[in-house]
């Protein structure tokens, strides 16, 4: 357990930062998730996955690989 205040405070912030990063984590594989079950060629799911992907990768969730690849999969799944 944290001793010094420094480390206390620390030790707060990194919990409010995994709330933050957990919820981004859950909404990149929700929108994921939506576009696997969508209908081919919708693209409000595409656009949401996408959106999802980006802030994932802006936030430093996700690795710039990563993001294309998962873009790239879900793009060919939505393809008409």
């Amino acid at each position: 357990m944290a001793i010094t205040t420094s480390a206390k405070k620390a030790h707060r912030a990194g919990l409010r930062k995994k709330a933050f990063n957990d919820a981004r984590k859950k909404n990149l594989r929700e929108a994921i998730k939506g576009a696997r079950t969508a209908p081919k060629g919708d693209t409000k799911s595409l656009a949401a996955a996408y959106k999802a992907i980006d802030k994932a990768l802006k936030r430093g969730l996700i690795k710039k690989n990563t993001a294309a690849r998962r873009k790239a999969k879900v793009a060919k799944l939505l393809k008409k």
